[in-house]
């Protein structure tokens, strides 16, 4: 049954009258916020993306969860979020080859779909929430990825990759498809935001700091759209590869402007990584590299009037048969510039960077064929950012070094075997994915899904200038094996035991849409194949 419209607004009076002081509860003593596991939904299916975007619906109290392995959307009840039931799914495909992601808005569930030819023309479904009934299809750019509602309702965004194939033969170009359905989505139109008047300005681009790398690729074709967040008619979206954000104008399907991200600098204090699985251990330190934020996930809000963008910054690198960037600072092929670099021996050791991954589409500053800048892919971090391109704020080294201080046995460890503790250090560390933000008694707090060692970090953003750590939360279990096996030694099947590994999608769920009246987090885990749900709960300290 439904909640009335009544009761709803019984429980936000009941809610008020409790919590009159706590407007500012992350910096106010008396108030603290915590997250805690109530309820997960396994497929059972290990390492085989089996729960990665998550979607809520409030109408029906339903998960919609992206099951790659079996190219559906599963449908997941959690009117009791403390026992999550598999419903229903919806089957992608007869519209293509997989679902990769999926949204909902007042009843409507829209999924995009990648097609049979990765590099071909890809589609988004609309469906009805209720019964699951198709509505209806349209024709979208190649590898539809992420997608999401504009903040009213009227478009559908749908981020397309649009990534070559092995050979890098055949390369589409990245668009953002802008799905009109102010009529309907029956009666839907689709309009494309392209980055063709771009191709003329390569130059230009690369020399702002966008990165532009792709065997013989036009800026059209370079850019690969990752994920989008709207805020009125603007949307905002991910260029990952290329570290660069694209500004979009929804009604007019028009990209505006790219905007560099810049790089991090990991030698200054409190911006340090631990770059070797083969130094002991814990070795967080300064060193003379650059981090490409590259982030992944992306999201919006304001803060006295004006938008921020909140980011997620896993890093990612192009690793195909023609064309492989990635290549350790210790490989031969790597010579460092002996005046960057006086120590170039001493860093090139395993126990230093000499494990470390980085990328060489750059760093060969004076084109004299060694290395004077070296770039590692991702940040290890999440940032805000001004709608302009410019940082306000970076979590610098704060998730290796809160890991290493709450979970030291078990720091950077990856997400499909145990023990693995250091195994991630070389290679992105706890490498930040998803991003859900959520607004609670007037705070905003970003809850960011680190992928390897897994779980979720908490922080309250409310005032980007002044950003506070609230919590770290893992609901996995590092004492059990990570899943069954057959008589080869080859996984058939996840542990349950193991917990949540790999969190790759949040959405978080205001009190007022919650089953239970209070904020829940939903938590879809691609390595082990489970969604999860967390209560959030503000409590009156001592």
């Amino acid at each position: 049954m439904q909640p009335s419209r009544i009761g709803i607004a019984f429980s936000f009076l009941l809610l008020s009258l409790g919590s009159v002081t706590s407007s500012n509860a992350n910096s106010d003593p008396h108030f603290t916020l915590s997250l805690k596991a109530i309820g997960t939904h396994a497929s059972g299916k290990f390492a085989v993306g089996a729960a990665e975007i998550v979607a809520y619906d409030p109408l029906t109290r339903r998960a919609f969860v992206v099951n790659a392995a079996d190219t559906t959307v599963d449908v997941i009840d959690i009117s009791d979020p403390s026992s999550p039931q598999k419903v229903g799914s919806i089957d992608a495909s007869a519209l293509g080859a997989s679902a990769n992601s999926v949204a909902v808005h007042h009843g409507v569930v829209a999924v995009a779909i990648e097609a049979t030819n990765k590099q071909a023309n890809g589609a988004v479904a609309f469906y009805r929430s209720s019964d699951l009934a198709f509505l209806h299809s349209v024709e979208v750019g190649a590898l539809p990825d992420m997608i999401t509602f504009s903040d009213d309702g009227r478009y559908v965004l749908v981020a397309n990759e649009g990534e070559p194939n092995s050979t890098y033969l055949d390369d589409p170009p990245g668009s953002v498809s802008i799905i009109d359905i102010r009529h309907g989505v029956r009666k839907a139109k689709v309009r494309s935001a392209t980055f063709e008047r771009f191709n003329d300005r390569i130059a230009e681009l690369r020399t702002a700091g966008v990165r532009i790398y792709g065997p013989n690729a036009s800026v059209s074709q370079d850019f690969e759209p990752e994920y989008i967040t709207t805020e009125g008619d603007r949307a905002y979206v991910t260029l990952q590869e290329n570290n660069a954000i694209a500004v979009i104008d929804i009604s007019d399907a028009k990209v505006l402007d790219i905007l560099p991200l810049g790089f991090k600098d990991h030698s200054l204090p409190g911006y340090g990584l631990d770059p070797s699985d083969r130094d002991a251990g814990i070795a967080i330190a300064n060193w003379p590299v650059r981090g490409i934020y590259e982030p992944d996930a992306i999201a919006s809000y304001k803060y006295r009037g004006k938008t921020y963008l909140v980011t997620a910054n896993e890093g990612d690198t192009r690793a195909y048969d023609a064309f492989n960037e990635e290549v350790r600072v210790g490989a031969s092929s790597v010579v460092l510039d002996s005046t960057a670099f006086p120590n170039a021996v001493s860093l090139k050791a395993n126990a230093a960077l000499g494990r470390l991954t980085i990328s060489r589409a750059q760093g060969d500053t004076d084109g004299d064929g060694d290395f004077d800048t070296l770039y590692v892919p991702g940040g290890r971090s999440f940032s805000i950012w001004k709608t302009n391109g410019e940082q306000v704020f970076d979590s610098g080294d704060d998730f290796e070094s809160i890991t290493a201080n709450l979970a030291p046995n078990t720091y950077n460890s990856n997400h499909e075997e145990q023990p693995s503790r250091d195994t991630r250090s070389d290679n992105k560390g706890p490498e930040p994915e998803g991003l859900a933000l959520g607004h609670i008694l007037g705070r905003t707090y970003a809850f960011v899904g680190l992928e390897r060692i897994g779980g979720v970090m908490v922080y309250d953003v409310t005032n980007p200038y002044d950003v506070q750590f609230v919590q770290y939360v893992n609901n996995r279990n590092f004492d059990v094996a990570v899943c069954t096996k057959d008589a080869a030694g080859a996984c058939i099947a996840a542990n349950p035991e193991a917990g949540d590994l790999g969190p790759e999608g949040l959405h978080f769920i205001p009190w007022y849409l919650s089953p239970t009246f209070k904020p829940l987090l939903l938590v879809g885990n691609e390595i082990s194949g489970t969604t999860t749900v967390y209560e959030i709960n503000l409590a009156r300290a001592p």
